[in-house]
Formats: structure tokens, sequence, C-alpha cells
């Protein structure tokens, strides 16, 4: 009676998680159907999930009305900056939150915490200020400062979480051998941190890659907007999408985030197993 209670229970959980995936993958599926529909059929009454008659042509039209190849580039810098810059802060940072606890780690805490719950809106003003004083507006380096800052709190956050789970006794034991504080951060705990920082560094890229308000404010000349404003272009003046184009671009633009989540995957759920075996 157990076993037959297990098998069902364990049957409804793998339903469950079906229709989860079905669920999230469903805008992913119709925006690829979507890309590759003629005109005739995006303006069918009866649409259809494959298309009748898949053709290119969206693609083609959606690279000669806007330069989609260089708004990627910017995007991939800014992402790609922002990502290294912020792993490299948060490291030492987070290592010393981690094993230092005292004021100063639970002020670090309660700034993490309360850094996430202000909205983009109450902060703009005050840093497009800030980024004009500095004479960065309208660069990809003020873009790469404000993205490093506003992922910094969480990646202090992921990056302490992994630190603790590193045993100090290894640490101990290297101290004990005449390593100082920084030999001991790069040789001993950075190596067992691999799948922390590359879960921090696909965070923060996929925050910036994906990141369109700041962007909006922040970059005025066309040669330096990122992608997601230059998807916005795709709109007509009365809000009327071109939907052909749009679903293209907006396709090609999740490309680089899935593939980069696909390739890095083995390293963040196998980096820590064979840390533990290491020690």
């Amino acid at each position: 009676m157990s076993l037959r209670t297990g098998r069902t229970a364990r049957a409804g959980q793998y339903a469950a998680l079906l229709c989860y995936l079905v669920f999230l993958a469903f805008p992913f599926l119709w925006l690829i159907s979507t890309a590759f529909k003629p005109a005739r059929e995006l303006g069918s009454l009866h649409p259809t999930w494959i298309p009748e008659d898949p053709t290119p042509d969206n693609f083609r039209q959606a690279f000669d009305e806007q330069p989609l190849l260089r708004a990627a580039a910017n995007s991939l810098t800014a992402a790609l900056c922002a990502a290294l810059i912020a792993v490299v802060i948060a490291t030492p940072m987070a290592y010393v939150m981690a094993r230092h606890r005292g004021r100063l780690s639970r002020a670090a805490t309660g700034w993490v915490v309360v850094s996430q719950a202000f909205p983009f809106v109450l902060v703009i003003i005050p840093l497009f200020l800030v980024l004009k004083y500095l004479h960065l507006i309208n660069s990809l380096g003020g873009l790469i400062l404000v993205y490093v800052v506003w992922s910094l709190p969480f990646a202090l956050w992921m990056l302490a979480g992994y630190v603790r789970a590193v045993p100090p006794e290894l640490e101990e034991a290297a101290a004990v051998d005449g390593s100082g504080k920084v030999r001991i951060l790069v040789s001993v705990t950075a190596p067992l941190l691999a799948p922390g920082i590359v879960a921090t560094a696909l965070f923060a890229f996929i925050t910036a890659w994906n990141e369109f308000f700041f962007a909006l404010v922040l970059l005025k000349t066309p040669e330096k907007q990122t992608l997601p404003v230059v998807l916005t272009h795709f709109l007509g003046a009365e809000g009327v999408a071109d939907l052909g184009p749009l679903a293209a671009a907006a396709f090609l633009a999740t490309l680089p985030s899935l593939v980069l989540f696909a390739v890095i995957q083995k390293r963040v759920t196998g980096g820590l197993t064979a840390g533990a075996v290491k020690r």
C-alpha cells in the first residue's frame, strides 16, 4: 500500500513538473512560431501552433529595419563587463561578510536587503544627476557602472552563502602553513567557490543583458543603444507592433542567455561536488 502510494505521489510530482515546464516553455515556443510566420498567417483570425508556410523573411526584415548586430554588440559589452567586475568586487567582500561576523557584516547584509526594495523609478533621477556630474551620460561606461552597482548586492548575498559552505578548517590549515589572508582566498577558497562564482556571473550577465529602463534613460544616441531598447523600435507611432520582425528579433535576443546557461549548467551543478571531492 505504501509502495503504491509512493508511486502515485511520484507520478503526481512528475505530472506537476511537466505542466510547469509547459507553462514556462509556452511563450518561447509561441515566439519561435511567430518569428517564422508570414504576414498572411500573422493576421489570421485562427492562429496555428506551427506555421503553415514558414519563412525567414521576418529575420531579414528585422536586420534591414534596425541595427541589431550593433545593438547586440553593445549589450554584450555591457553585460560581460558588468558580470566580470561584479564578480571581482563581490568575491573578497563576500568572504569578509561570511568569515567575519560583526557589525560590518550585519550592516552589509542589511544593505543587501534594503537595496533590493528600491524600484528603478525612485533612483533614476539622482542616478542621472550623479552620472551627469561624472560625464558618463550616453556612454557604455556609465551604463556598466550602473549595472555593477545594481547587481552587486545580490551577488554578495549569493557568494556569501557559497563561502559559508566552504569548511573553515581548510583555511585554518593553510594559515598554519604560513599563508596570508589573500593567499588563502586566492589559492584555497576561490577554487572551491567556482560554482558560486559562475552562477553569480551568469546572474549578473542575464540581468544586464535583459535590462531596459536604465539603458533607455542613460543612452541617447542610436549608435550606443542596447538590444532591448532597439527592440522597441519595432513598435509604430500608435503602439502597433510590426509583429513578425519583432518576434524574430526577440527570438535572436533570447539565444545568448539560453546558450550561455546551457554551456555553464554543468559547471554550476557539478562544481560544488568536485570541490567537495578535493577536500
